[in-house]
């Protein structure tokens, strides 16, 4: 309890002076409770923008080129990054808790590439999990257009539910499977409907005429950067997706099996956070690729 003697009077009450804005930088979520803004604060930078670094290939790829020892792989990488997309076991198994970095938690189970229709999965992670692993946000794999499409968005509500209970947002996952078309018309449909859903961020993939694919979708968008392709292409693809209203990249493949991987996450930051050319990036990662840790 404070002493009643000697307490100093209070004075400068700041009359006159308005409080100051606080503008929020992720579309869509301006009104969103202090809980969510939070969360998606940890996700998004000040401009409104997230590198995510994915490696969470393995749950339903097995192990994979560049992902074969996270606990070697990624720690190193993970101060360029500003959220870490992985699955609760790989996190437990290979990562610090005291990392500091925002998290996408996968959380849905779904089918392995052994079959032939990957588009059928399940709830895997339930909400306490998900807060026990103190997740910014709840990663749901939807497979638009697909035999499994009534059950992927209801595992998506089932998230989308949770999460506003608890104030966790939810990342939306655009599936593309080997028989679904890759084009303007589905990758807008795709998000939209995953957004109108009530998911908080969009992941899907970068196609022609991206402009209106960001432009129709009420939240934010995060690009995949799917399977590997050369660097400098990875980089083109990075700076014209941003440049086209995403709101920043979730790369894997693309920098895990770089050829020098920290050299490429930090170029990619470069684009996405400080708005470098696909030139002067790709000129600054043949330098980086030169440095010995």
């Amino acid at each position: 309890m404070a002493d009643k003697e000697g307490n100093v009077l209070a004075k400068d009450y700041g009359i006159g002076i308005a409080p100051p804005e606080r503008p929020f930088p992720v579309k869509g979520h301006a009104s969103a409770g202090w809980g969510m803004q939070s969360r998606l604060g940890q996700i998004f930078a000040d401009d409104g923008r997230t590198i995510m670094l994915a490696f969470d290939h393995g749950y339903i790829m097995g192990s994979t080129a560049g992902l074969e020892r996270l606990d070697l792989t990624i720690p190193p990488l993970m101060q360029y990054a500003d959220c870490l997309m992985a699955t609760r076991g790989a996190l437990r198994t290979c990562i610090h808790a005291n990392h500091h970095k925002a998290v996408a938690l996968r959380c849905t189970a779904d089918t392995s590439v052994l079959k032939d229709d990957m588009s059928f999965g399940n709830v895997g992670v339930e909400i306490e999990d998900a807060i026990r692993m103190n997740a910014s946000c709840m990663a749901v794999q939807c497979f638009v257009g697909s035999a499994g499409e009534l059950d992927s968005l209801r595992n998506l509500s089932y998230y989308v539910n949770m999460g506003e209970r608890f104030a966790i947002p939810v990342l939306g996952v655009v599936a593309v499977g080997k028989e679904m078309e890759r084009t303007t018309r589905y990758f807008s449909l795709a998000t939209r409907l995953l957004a109108e859903t009530g998911a908080h961020i969009i992941k899907t993939y970068y196609c022609d005429n991206f402009e209106q694919v960001t432009a129709a979708c009420p939240v934010p968008i995060v690009i995949a950067g799917g399977k590997k392709i050369p660097e400098r292409d990875a980089l083109e693809m990075a700076y014209r997706a941003v440049n086209e209203g995403a709101a920043g990249v979730d790369m894997g493949r693309n920098v895990l099996q770089a050829a020098a991987p920290k050299a490429m996450l930090r170029a990619i930051r470069m684009v996405v956070h400080e708005n470098a050319t696909p030139e002067a990036a790709y000129h600054a990662y043949e330098l980086w690729q030169k440095d010995v840790d």
